[in-house]
Parts: C-alpha cells; structure tokens; sequence
C-alpha cells in the first residue's frame, strides 16, 4: 500500500470543484414545457383556415376539443390528453400532449405540452422527445400501440426512450386512451368496436340435482333480509321518519322483508327450481343474449303496484359495474310453484328478463338494489335503497378465450406486466442475497467460493441490475417519497417503476435487519461498478491511495450535508432538488448509458476513474442515497458481524483490510458505514490469518508439548 494522504486530499477537492461546476450548467438544461397548444394545431393542419375555441365540459360529460376547420368544414380535432385521460406519470403529475386527429380517427400529430418527469427534466435532450412522439403520426385511434416489446402480435410497436420507460408508456396510453375516447364521440368509430372483455356463457349441459338447502348453501341462491328496525333507521332524521317510533323489541327486529333472488336460466339453479318443462319453457322465451332473474320474497312487496299504472318495476334495479337498469310489465313472469325440495313458502314469486341491450354478463358480478319509498306530502315521496350483490358460479359459466389486452388495464399493471421477467429474475438474486446473509458464518470458511460469488453477483448487479433493468435507485426517489407523505400519497405512483419499488422493498427490509451495507455492498449497480474497477486495479498491481483514518472520518459527512442539502431544496421545489440530484452520476451511467453533455459525462468518468486509485471514494463521501439509508440503519434488529475482544486491541488487521475504512481503531465496525462485503468476517474465521486465532493455536500447541504424560510403573513379579 502506497499512503498519500496529501494527493487524495487534493484530488478529492478538485472533484467537489467540478461537481459544482457541473450542477451549475446542469440548471439550465431542464425542458420547458410549450406554453400555448394554437401554434402547433396550426402546424398539424397547415391547410386550416379557421381554428375554434376549444369547447367542452368534462364535469358535463363533455370532452373538450377544437374544431378545427377548412372553408367552414371540419377536417380534423385538436385535444389535450389531461382534459381526458387524466393518467399520473412516475412524478405523479401527468404527461399533458396535444394530439391532433383527422375525421377518420387517423392521429395527425403528437406534441408533448407539460410534463414533470425527473429523467426528461435533466438528462434526455429535447429533439428526443419530440422524437418519441413523431412515431404516432399516421397511426389509427383504434390501433393498440405498444412501447418497444417482441414483435408478432396484433399490437403496433414503437421505440421508447432509453432510462424513460415508464414515462413514455404512460404518454402512448394518455395519447391513445384520449384519441380513441375523442373519436367514439364524434362518431369516427362506434362503441361496439371498442374491446371488451367478452360476455361468458352459460353451460347448458352442467346439470346437478340439488334441493333448497344446497342451492342456498353454495351461492346460487342469494338472500336478503330486512328488518323493520333497519327501515326506520335509514329514514331516521328525515320527514319520512314515523311520527311515532316502533315500540317493542319484537316488532323492531322483525322481517321487514324477506327476499331470496337468483339467477335462473343456469340449468342446475333453473331445472331445479322451476322443474324440466318450466325451464326449457323459459330458454324458448329468451333471445340471444337475454337472462333470467328469480325473485322469491316475503313481507314488502319488491313488485309493488307501479308497475300496473306506468309499466315500470319502480322498486326493484339491477346493477352491474355502470350499467344500471330496471324492469318493465312484459319482462315479468309469475312463477306457479317451485319444485326444489325444501323451499319454503313465498307470497311473491316472480321471473324477470334481462333483454339482450342491457349487454348483462353472467359471470360479472351484479348487484340488486331495492327501493323503499315513503310518501312525505300529496305528490312528494323520499325513499331508502338497500343493495346486495350476486357473484356467479364459475363452475356454471366459460368464458371465450381471447388474447387480454393490456392497454385497458391501469397503468401500474400494464408496466408490472411487461416487466415480469426481469422483475422474477430480480426477487430470485434478492432471495440468493438473503441466503448469503442467514449461510455467512459458514460460507465465510469457504473464501474462495464466496470472493467468485460476490465477483460474479456484482458483475450481474452492474450489467442486469444497472444497464439492463434501469434498477438504479436514486435520492430523487427518497425525495419524492417524502414529498408524496406530505401531500397527496398513492402507491400506484411508486408502483409504476417495477423494479425500483422491488429494490426498495428489498433495502427497507434489509435496513430494519441488518442495516445499510446489504444493498450499498451487494445490490447498487454503480457500488458494485466502483468494487469491480477497484479490484481489477489491484489485479493489475496499480497503487492504492489511503486516506489517513482521522481525515476519512471526517469525510464522512460530506454525504450527510448533500443530502440535507437537497432534502430543504425539495421542500421548496422538487424539481429544483431534482436538478441537483446531479450530484449523483447514476442517469449519465445507467439510464442514458453516458449518452449526455460532456460535462456529466467528465464527472461520471472521473467517479470511475478515482475509483482505480483508492475504493468506493463516491460511496464513502459524496452518495446522499447512502446517507439517507444510512440514517435508519441504526434502528436495525440485528448484528451478525462478528468480533473479539482482541479486535483493535491489539490486533487491527480487518481496520487495515477493510477497503472502505467502516471498522474504528477500537475494533468496532461502523455499521453506517460498513458495505457487508464479508472480508472481516473470513479473517475472523481463518485460522491461518486472524492473529487471536494464531495465537490461540500457538498456545494450544505449547500446553501440549509441555503436558507430556508420566510412564506407567510396571510390576515385576
């Protein structure tokens, strides 16, 4: 080892300089957002000759979009995909584009408005943008666009932006969502084009005989049951309330009304209860499409007698997601008899069709709702309503098999979706990471075993983790986070990133066990980058640069003080803390792949760089991510780093050893600070190395050449 505390001093200082530097030219990259969206409808359609105002009311059902118009005729719209398709982005605000479509529904131009996304603030020039968005022109409302991906399908695929995955994915959804919803409602494309998920069927040939007590027992016959007490209550504070209250205990919690209700053109729920002739009677009856409820109830009548004067079942509707509807007189069947074994007596039996515009699904959940009404004046009534739901059989019911398409789903699900793999891949080396810690005093007797694993996991953390899966996390997701916990919190923003929320996970877990060396040692792409040039340095016999202890530790606190640094700036403006996040080389490394201005390029190469004469110096001085993780860590549950009492006192062989500088002159090892490399932990048990231990072997060896045993006395006889 080469000791130049001076020259590591210097260098150290000449960094901080250029960091500066850096973050000043970094301040004026961040992309402004277009202030006005009339200059770019009038460059989608350079033929207009008028443009209208942009007309429309969400809250009225409305969607708000420019005519645009040639000699008084409409040729195409203008629209903003946050007037919507309202769809939050990693930062939690949403991507706001101008898109603009002709009157056949096929997309003139894209333009991205607003944003407030980290990676598109600093890092990803402009003209890439405006790059991404120029794939969309001449594409079709109704195409199913998706970013990147293997291509086959029936998908169109487009280039994403390298490190703005997430981003990009939810500005295609935003831009197709609102073109498809924009050309539905000025009649371009008709709602049935729209996908859906199909309608299940019925089995016809699934057929079981079963009696009351089994239909009712498994769920194919549903009850409802009311009492007088929860009828009051509901009307309780309002002129519908009983002048005078219910008196007695009996008559309170007795059955308002009791309603059993099933679906009934299922075979073994329908044959069984109606009998063989009724049902194939009732299956003649219904078109294509068409259902059939039963309703079966004691006490207040669910029919009622509107029915009779406007034709309309007024007590009774159905609910199926958002689709709501009622009955009228010739969708209802009085039902004679029932014919189930154990069925009990009703005063009211009734069928009721569901005709086939309803489009109502048997294997969707349903829900009926039951009106009660209570007249207040002459002509003025209030009623209470009481629902209860219907969840079908599965074991009755298939459903036609047809490829799922993702684009419906909410965004934070599509993402997760097209990133299982390597979020499967990512879980299995968090679990092998875990085993490593539980096996360490034993694979710690195995060192060149454990030295090729940990070589070859931080070569898969550098390339899988860090250039392959984006997995970098950064202090800007600490800020974030914060900044969300103060305002308006949801999981799915942090749920869109699949593999940054599964690191997380991962570092909050292992923080409260153990503390922050298990991700900075094992799991940060640009941790185990600095590790890898650092022993390929020594490899190669390039001299190592040491900073004396009392200088290191004092060092320490530079990170602490960057990270409190950006914590205030984020209080006053996250995305001015953003920008200063610079101080972290991970988007030039990882998620741009050094493809940036030469001033980030210069300070992450000479992170790198420095990482060849002395370890991990970024790690140890300037990561505010470490800092921040760092903090909790003393909270942690356990300490399995082992030590003797003759570490630091006499011995200081892992102080020396530890290539980070984490183990005091006392022998303590700064868990703070600590990388869980393991090395200390192999001395310790190498019995060839550790000096307590060779001492314990020389003493050992001294007792027993000195305790040598007396001969025995023999009897000569």
């Amino acid at each position: 080892m080469l000791y130049q505390p001076l020259s590591s001093m210097k260098f150290i200082l000449l960094v901080f300089m250029f960091l500066f530097s850096t973050l000043t030219i970094a301040g004026g990259l961040i992309i402004s957002p277009a202030k006005l969206a009339p200059p770019f409808i009038e460059k989608a359609f350079p033929n207009a000759t008028s443009i209208g105002e942009k007309e429309g009311d969400i809250e009225k059902g409305e969607l708000p979009v420019w005519s645009i118009k040639k000699d008084g005729e409409i040729i195409g719209y203008s629209f903003e995909t946050d007037d919507i398709a309202l769809i939050p982005a990693y930062s939690g605000e949403p991507v706001n584009s101008l898109v603009s479509i002709d009157t056949d529904g096929k997309i003139i131009a894209v333009s991205v408005l607003e944003h407030h996304e980290p990676i598109l603030l600093v890092g990803i020039p402009e003209y890439k943008l405006h790059t991404f968005t120029d794939q969309y022109s001449g594409l079709m409302s109704t195409d199913k666009v998706q970013i990147g991906g293997l291509k086959g399908d029936d998908s169109i695929h487009i280039d994403g932006l390298s490190g703005a995955t997430v981003t990009v994915m939810v500005v295609n959804l935003g831009i197709m969502r609102a073109a498809k919803m924009v050309a539905r409602d000025k009649g371009i494309i008709e709602f049935d084009e729209v996908d859906q998920q199909p309608i299940a069927n019925i089995k016809q040939d699934v057929f079981q005989k079963e009696n009351w007590l089994e239909l009712t027992g498994d769920g194919s016959i549903r009850r409802m049951v009311l009492s007088n007490k929860q009828i009051e209550k509901s009307f309780a504070g309002t002129e519908g309330e009983l002048a005078q209250p219910l008196s007695e205990e009996e008559e309170a919690n007795a059955a308002f009304i009791d309603l059993y209700y099933t679906q009934l053109n299922i075979p073994t729920i329908g044959r069984n209860l109606i009998g063989d002739s009724e049902y194939k009677w009732l299956t003649n009856e219904l078109k294509e499409g068409e259902h059939a409820l039963a309703l079966m109830g004691n006490g207040f009548s669910f029919k009622g007698s509107g029915y009779v004067r406007g034709g309309i079942f007024d007590r009774i509707q159905i609910h199926q997601g958002d689709n709501v509807f009622s009955f009228r007189d010739l969708d209802q069947y009085r039902i004679n008899d029932l014919y189930s074994e154990g069925a009990p007596r009703f005063k009211e039996m009734s069928i009721f069709v569901i005709r086939n515009h309803h489009k109502f699904d048997p294997g969707s959940e349903w829900e009926i709702e039951l009106l009660v009404r209570r007249q207040t004046g002459p002509l003025d009534s209030l009623f209470s309503s009481f629902k209860t739901h219907y969840l079908p059989i599965e074991d009755y019911l298939s459903r036609p098999i047809v490829e799922q398409d993702i684009t419906d789903l909410p965004m934070w699900q599509q993402v997760w979706y097209a990133k299982q793999v390597p979020v499967t891949i990512l879980i299995i080396s968090m679990i092998l990471i875990i085993i490593v810690i539980f096996l360490q005093d034993w694979l710690v007797t195995f060192p060149r075993f454990l030295h090729a694993f940990r070589r070859a996991f931080l070569i898969y953390t550098v390339l899988f983790v860090g250039w392959y899966s984006l997995g970098q996390v950064s202090i800007v997701n600490v800020l974030t986070f914060m900044k969300a916990l103060m305002s308006d919190f949801h999981w799915q923003t942090f749920l869109l990133d699949p593999i940054i929320f599964c690191i997380w996970m991962f570092i909050a877990v292992t923080i409260l066990l153990w503390g922050r060396g298990i991700f900075c040692g094992w799991l940060c792409p640009f941790g185990a980058l600095q590790e890898l040039v650092g022993e390929l340095a020594v490899k190669l016999k390039i001299p190592q640069y040491v900073v004396p202890f009392a200088i290191h530790e004092r060092l320490w606190a530079i990170k602490y003080l960057i990270l409190f640094a950006l914590f205030g700036l984020s209080l006053e403006s996250l995305q001015t803390a953003e920008v200063y996040a610079e101080v972290e080389p991970f988007k030039t490394v990882f998620l741009l792949n050094f493809d940036r201005d030469w001033p980030f390029i210069l300070y992450a190469s000479a992170l790198i760089f420095v990482s060849i004469f002395s370890r991990k110096v970024y790690c140890r001085y300037v990561c505010p991510l470490g800092a921040a993780i760092a903090i909790p860590s003393g909270i942690r549950l356990f300490d399995w780093l082992k030590r003797r009492k003759e570490c630091g006192e006499p011995c200081q062989l892992c102080a020396v050893e530890c290539e980070i500088g984490a183990i005091e002159k006392n022998g303590e090892i700064n868990l703070r600070e600590c990388h869980h490399c393991l090395d200390c932990q192999v001395t310790y048990q190498n019995e060839n190395k550790c000096p307590p231990l060779i001492a314990k072997q020389k003493k050992l060896k001294r007792q027993k050449r000195q305790a040598t045993p007396a001969e025995p006395i023999r009897i000569i006889e």
